[in-house]
């Protein structure tokens, strides 16, 4: 099967505006700034993008936007993971009908064993979906030997384990992404699908480079990457303000 998308995906951030509100066309021109500059998959309504603090209609508006302002072959990726498989399957069924291409599920939290809820998921999935191990935010995430008994095209992982990432890398035969910067280099040496990182809304060009196999790209990257990262997401909003003039507003903590 051909992969969702090779090379660099962005965990877009959502913009603001002062008072709070959502501002989906910011964050629609924001995307095709980045794929502009190469990034191959916008992941909309994620981590990065304060899922929890959008209302079910932001989120169809923030897809909806994001997908009428791509090009086609630009997948949009929608994060719908929550604590029970049937919210989750509610997100992913609203997530496809706003405009998404594919679904990001996290798994769920203090759960070992996520196989019933990824299976719930996929049942209301009509494209692909992909798992999202984070155990930073969802402990204790994945198991790596329960990988192969997923309904799942694919998967993102955040945990920055290089060991890990190598073992998915030997025995899942799905789309592997990291969501870690420093292991952008790495998954792109071993033949990971590709990255899907915060760090895009800043640096989309080093992420770029970096997982082609540019070694200096890969330091620069971290190097953002490590004063960027503090105080999420403000920290990725202020930088990608910097850069391209965005709103620094975050609704998280609010």
């Amino acid at each position: 099967m051909t992969a969702l998308f090779t090379g660099v995906g962005v965990a877009l951030v959502t913009l603001f505006r002062e008072d709070g509100a959502l501002d989906a066309p910011a964050t629609a021109d924001l995307a095709g700034r980045l794929v502009d500059l190469g990034v191959r998959c916008v992941l909309v309504a994620g981590t990065t993008g304060e899922a929890a603090a959008l209302t079910p209609d932001e989120r169809n508006g923030v897809v909806g936007a994001v997908r009428a302002a791509l090009p086609a072959d630009v997948p949009v990726l929608v994060g719908t993971g929550a604590p029970t498989g049937r919210q989750a399957a509610e997100l992913t069924e609203r997530a496809f009908a706003a405009g998404a291409d594919a679904v990001l599920a996290l798994s769920p939290p203090g759960v070992a064993d996520p196989r019933p809820y990824y299976e719930t998921v996929a049942k209301a999935a009509v494209g692909p979906l992909l798992a999202y191990h984070f155990p930073g935010a969802a402990a204790p995430g994945i198991p790596v030997d329960l990988l192969t008994d997923l309904p799942v095209s694919g998967l993102k992982d955040s945990s920055g384990d290089a060991g890990r990432l190598l073992h998915e890398r030997d025995v899942f035969g799905g789309d592997l992404y990291t969501g870690a910067t420093s292991l952008v280099g790495l998954c792109g040496a071993v033949g990971g699908a590709g990255a899907l990182v915060a760090v895009a809304n800043v640096a989309p060009e080093d992420a770029v480079a970096a997982f082609a196999g540019d070694a200096e790209a890969q330091v620069r990257l971290a190097a953002v990457d490590r004063t960027t990262s503090a105080g999420f997401p403000a920290g990725y909003k202020r930088a990608t303000a910097q850069r391209f003039g965005t709103s620094v507003v975050t609704r998280v903590g609010r």
